[in-house]
């Protein structure tokens, strides 16, 4: 492999008539990493999202969070994964209002070009699997903002029958000996 006939940059080549081993570009290549796919793109302060949102999606952007956002974010969005645990900065909750409030472009940009501590994963977060997270911490926020009323009617119902009435105190001694 070391002694294989290659061209070194800048150097002249006798297989080309024009005797240069550098060759002009194909008309209308594009560079690796430099094709944007229009149809996601979207502005910082864009709140649309492109994508149909199902359970698959729901699903796919789970296992991607699990595997790019929770080392730092942690599981529930928390900001405790484990890199903050093991000392780094702290990165924030999304159960914080201002990104609970963020726009889904603002969500998308910061996935793709970093954010203060965080890099950029544009090279290996492929744009639909972006959305797919972005879905997924909409869902995580969601399950610890949301209200009753804004269930469907079946689903508040089931919710209200799974309610137990809350225990009162006995007065009794706790299993220690000791009395509340």
């Amino acid at each position: 492999m070391a002694n294989q006939p290659k061209n070194r940059p800048l150097s002249p080549s006798e297989f080309f008539v024009d005797g240069r081993s550098e060759r002009p570009l194909v008309e209308n290549a594009v560079a690796r990493g430099a094709l944007v796919d229009d149809e996601l793109f979207l502005p910082k302060d864009s709140n649309n999202f492109p994508l149909p949102v199902d359970l698959k999606l729901l699903e796919r952007g789970e296992e991607r969070y699990k595997i790019f956002c929770s080392p730092c974010h942690g599981l529930q969005g928390d900001g405790n994964g484990m890199v903050a645990v093991r000392g780094m900065k702290r990165p924030p909750s999304y159960h914080q209002d201002r990104l609970r409030q963020a726009a889904n472009g603002y969500l998308y940009d910061n996935i793709t070009n970093g954010f203060g501590q965080m890099l950029g994963y544009s090279a290996e977060i492929p744009p639909r699997d972006r959305w797919a997270i972005i879905a997924y911490i909409r869902a995580l926020q969601l399950s610890r903002n949301a209200k009753a009323a804004d269930l469907p009617a079946e689903l508040r119902e089931k919710l209200n029958q799974g309610a137990t009435p809350a225990a009162k105190p006995s007065g009794t001694n706790d299993s220690r000996g000791g009395s509340f």
